[in-house]
């Protein structure tokens, strides 16, 4: 049997499997590895909501391999549940993810921004450092959308910012 008719067999119990068996082939599907990265994102573009859930699960376990495919999906998409699927899988992908999303805040993509920013405050604490980066952005917009997420992310967000709102404030009073 070749891995991609494992793949496929493996996307098709995630479609009408038992709870068990779905779980199973999540793992499985994660254990593949990149050659399951395309297939799990097409099942996400035309499943319902429970597939794309497994097969989130699935491309997080894969990991970062995942992110530009998962990226280049959603931009190509117009379905805002897949998105939302995609960006809890980039979201549960965790670290190796925080530098492809701020590339999508930086650049103001208006169709991925929203779901960029949930992962980015869902992520939390890892991604305070590139936000904290970004506000030193010339561009004033880039600036305020990196302050508006750090105060969006709550605790692991706020403090950072009002020190670095501070700290600029105090610089700017020496000139």
């Amino acid at each position: 049997m070749t891995d991609d008719t494992r793949i496929e067999e493996l996307i098709a119990d995630l479609r009408r499997g038992p709870l068990a068996v779905r779980r199973a082939a999540t793992a499985g599907l994660g254990a593949s590895g990149e050659a399951a990265v395309d297939p799990l994102i097409a099942a996400m573009q035309v499943e319902e909501n429970d597939v794309r859930w497994y097969a989130a699960r699935a491309l997080v376990q894969i990991g970062e391999p995942a992110i530009a495919p998962l990226l280049a999906a959603m931009r190509a998409a117009d379905d805002r549940d897949f998105r939302r699927y995609a960006a809890a899988a980039l979201t549960g992908i965790g670290e190796p993810a925080i530098e492809p999303l701020i590339g999508v805040i930086e650049r103001a993509d208006p169709d991925l921004q929203p779901f960029a920013a949930m992962a980015l405050c869902r992520i939390g604490e890892p991604a305070v450092e590139p936000l904290l980066r970004l506000m030193q952005s010339p561009d004033p917009k880039t600036q305020e959308r990196a302050a508006l997420l750090l105060w969006k992310m709550g605790e692991p967000g706020a403090g950072p910012l009002t020190e670095a709102l501070e700290a600029g404030s105090r610089s700017a009073n020496n000139k």
